[in-house]
């Protein structure tokens, strides 16, 4: 455990914490996939970054059938991105960087291949080993009709019936059976993952569907079409239980153990007044805000947003997320480039934005690459400047596109599988980095990578972006380096700008952040610019620009 540092147990209310998908971080060994050992190679890159922690998606044990999300064993490491020793060693190294580490837990199912579903297969119906999963007997004649037409999140039916034909729920890949979270073993052995990761010095954990754990099968089931029109209030079947919190309050008594306490981020997509509870100081202690990820560049959703979620952060006493882009969506310079999407009454449209585009090969309809990356720019200046924690996802500081260039031969998201021809899948924001210009992966490794790099890689490579004073890796380093100067008082305050497309507020230390969502340059007192996103030149902001300035 590290030692405990007097005043930084609220470290995560204004951190900037970076999320690393290892599979595609850093190859050390050259087998084409990403490794515990490639990442702690770039532990220099990451200190001058600027971060504050580092968020690792998983590196389990896996089949890789949701990249990495469908774990075998919750306290090991996938063979092929190293061993315990090897997470060990990237712990102490980060910490002596002063960098702490987060890391994702996946409660709401397993792996196939876990033990535990291994031996609930091979045990007869009814049994203890079943028990901790969602099994059910079928309908129609010999069972042989699923228990209800449920669909999963990746498409296709939500159940799978075994070789003795009962059926087992996945809410999401047939390869991830649900667990049972009103069995007290699967409840005392997540505990025993918690503390097993806490003691090798973890910092803090991301809990994956936190909102989805605990379920209410009580017969009769209801059909798709009922189950669609429930009300998420804390009593659907199947989201958003108030029952949920019973669990993470006892989790909350473990992080509490540790000293520092350990922390605790929920990805819950649920209703905004059901937010705060899942962000108390009695359970997770801070939950993800998903809004401006959502969001188009426009100025009156921004600030509707940024009001909505401190005053979600008051009620909770948490401190707001803020995120543009993780390895479940579209990159952000990509979205901003695409015409704005029909949004519907999609409660997640973000997550199908860029679709069309994807499934055209990234021709149709066509993107402006040019002005996404300089909208990127604008709105990530804009939530630096904000309160609250900010994650960025890899490759985001190099202003990293979307990766269009992917045949269907060398796919691997499972949501491409179970729906092709819909939804091509989230591979294309997964592709490995690129660290050089030259090289057979760009420097990702020794030779190639799991996913196909594209040629344009060579222009963003960070040897590249290195060497560029103006690139979107040195507006990070700079905008992260300088925002260490904002994070005093979690608050801000509006300054009317008169004008619809311009937003402008005032932190506590004096400084202003002004953004133009407009195309027109604005007349801006560029006196004692920080920091901005493009060029401020003669008294005018340019058009889809931020800069951060000392008073005013």
């Amino acid at each position: 455990m590290p030692p405990s540092r007097s005043g930084e147990a609220a470290w995560w209310r204004q951190a900037v914490v970076y999320q690393i998908y290892p599979r595609s971080f850093a190859d050390a060994d050259g087998d084409g996939i990403g490794d515990i050992r490639g990442i702690r190679s770039r532990l220099p890159y990451l200190r001058a970054l600027g971060i504050d922690a580092v968020w690792l998606s998983p590196f389990y044990p896996s089949a890789l059938a949701d990249g990495g999300y469908d774990v075998d064993d919750y306290r090991d490491v996938d063979p092929r991105l190293g061993t315990l020793d090897d997470v060990d060693a990237l712990i102490a190294d980060l910490h002596a960087a002063g960098i702490r580490i987060v890391i994702d837990i996946v409660p709401n199912h397993t792996s196939d291949r876990h033990a535990w579903f291994r031996e609930a297969v091979g045990a007869a119906p009814g049994s203890a080993a079943r028990d901790r999963y969602h099994f059910r007997d079928g309908n129609g004649a010999e069972g042989a009709q699923a228990p209800t037409d449920w669909v999963s999140a990746f498409g296709g039916p939500a159940w799978e019936r075994t070789d003795d034909g009962q059926w087992y729920l996945h809410s999401f890949a047939v390869e991830q059976p649900d667990l049972n979270w009103s069995n007290p073993e699967v409840r005392g052995d997540f505990v025993r993952t918690l503390r097993f990761w806490a003691d090798r010095g973890v910092d803090g954990f991301r809990i994956d569907v936190a909102h989805m754990l605990t379920k209410d099968l009580t017969e009769p089931l209801p059909d798709r079409s009922t189950l669609d029109t429930l009300p998420q209030d804390g009593r659907h079947p199947l989201i958003d239980r108030d029952d949920v919190h019973d669990v993470y309050a006892q989790w909350r008594a473990v992080f509490d153990e540790y000293d520092p306490p350990r922390t605790a981020v929920a990805e819950a997509w649920v209703a905004q007044h059901r937010i705060p509870r899942y962000a108390s100081g009695e359970g997770l202690g801070q939950a993800f805000n998903f809004d401006l990820l959502e969001a188009d560049f426009d100025a009156a959703q921004f600030r509707r947003i940024v009001t909505e979620n401190l005053e979600l952060a008051r009620t909770s006493g948490s401190s707001t997320t803020w995120v543009l882009s993780n390895h479940d969506v579209v990159r952000h310079p990509t979205r901003y480039g695409l015409p704005h999407p029909d949004r519907g009454s999609d409660r997640r449209p973000v997550l199908k934005h860029g679709t069309e585009w994807l499934l055209s090969g990234g021709t149709q309809p066509p993107l402006d690459r040019d002005r996404g990356a300089r909208r990127a720019r604008a709105a990530t200046l804009f939530l630096l400047g904000l309160p609250g924690s900010a994650y960025l996802y890899q490759g985001e500081e190099l202003g990293l596109h979307e990766v269009a260039e992917i045949d269907d031969a060398h796919r691997q998201d499972p949501t491409f599988f179970r729906s092709p021809g819909v939804d091509v899948g989230r591979d294309g924001c997964r592709v490995p980095l690129p660290w050089t210009a030259a090289g057979s992966s760009f420097g990702f490794g020794a030779d190639g990578a799991h996913l196909p790099q594209p040629e344009w890689f060579a222009a963003v490579a960070v040897d590249v972006e290195e060497a560029d004073p103006d690139s979107s890796l040195q507006l990070y380093r700079n905008a992260l380096a300088a925002r260490r100067a904002l994070q005093t008082e979690e608050s801000l305050a509006w300054i009317e700008t008169g004008r619809d497309d311009v937003l402008s507020f005032r932190r506590p230390n004096g400084w202003r952040v002004t953004t133009n969502f407009g195309v027109e340059p604005v007349a801006f007192d560029a006196s004692d610019v920080v920091i901005a996103s493009g060029e401020v030149v003669a008294g005018r902001l340019p058009g889809e620009t931020t800069a951060w300035t000392r008073g005013g």
